[in-house]
């Protein structure tokens, strides 16, 4: 029965991660950690965050920008690296508590007007991509930050979801190496992998239609929504915990 609900909650951590372009791990890592240690569950995630981002790169083909996935992606790939070797030795609390602050602010100000815009100059992909990328590595949620910032850049909802999805994509096939050279990968986990396969897609389609049904125009809020309750929830664990 435990295992049913967690496969349970994986399968609407990606639903939600596919409307949102982010959230999956948000979700699905608390749900984990109640079953493994952190550092496993971490890995176990990782794994099942590929699956499901391999599902919205192919869902959302057309919104493809290599350009666009280079300059965010290059910098988040390194970053990453430095994140998940420091997993280890930074207290990750108070880094979600403080990194949540500035997500619900940054929603807020989204929700309620046109938020944080971000002129899509090669020094503001840098710095995305690399922050993101980082928070990625360490924390394995990076994507909320991530969603912050290309939703500054003004993308359509189709090359937002697919520049998020293919970077996210790079950062996970580089830190889960590094999470494995740890240690932190459990025996057992090998036969969650196929169900996980399953479930991932499954959630990847089921969203690509919500965000078919989605207007352009309250498609932006509705990421803001999302990236409020992952900043609230990032401020619970951090500072409460």
């Amino acid at each position: 029965m435990e295992m049913a609900a967690l496969f349970l909650a994986a399968f609407g951590a990606e639903v939600v991660g596919t409307v949102a372009g982010f959230g999956s791990s948000t979700i699905f890592l608390p749900l984990a950690v109640m079953f493994v240690d952190f550092r496993a569950a971490l890995t176990l995630v990782a794994v099942f965050h590929v699956f499901g981002n391999l599902g919205r790169v192919g869902f959302f083909r057309r919104g493809w920008d290599w350009n666009m996935i280079a300059k965010f992606g290059l910098p988040s790939v390194v970053f990453t690296v430095l994140g998940a070797g420091a997993v280890e030795f930074v207290p990750q609390e108070l880094l979600m508590g403080i990194l949540g602050v500035f997500l619900v602010f940054y929603g807020w100000s989204t929700f309620g007007g046109d938020g944080l815009r971000v002129k899509p100059t090669g020094v503001a992909w840098v710095v995305g991509g690399g922050i993101s990328g980082f928070f990625a590595g360490l924390i394995g949620t990076g994507g909320a930050l991530r969603g912050a910032f290309l939703t500054g850049f003004n993308l359509s909802k189709e090359k937002y979801v697919a520049t998020a999805a293919f970077v996210a994509l790079m950062v996970d096939m580089t830190r889960i190496p590094v999470y494995l050279a740890q240690g932190y990968w459990e025996e057992r986990f090998y036969g969650y992998v196929p169900i996980l396969l399953v479930l991932a897609l499954a959630g990847s389609y089921v969203g690509k239609k919500i965000v078919a049904k989605i207007p352009q125009r309250k498609f932006r809020k509705v990421v803001a929504g999302a990236i409020i309750l992952v900043g609230l929830k990032f401020i619970y664990d951090g500072f409460y915990f």
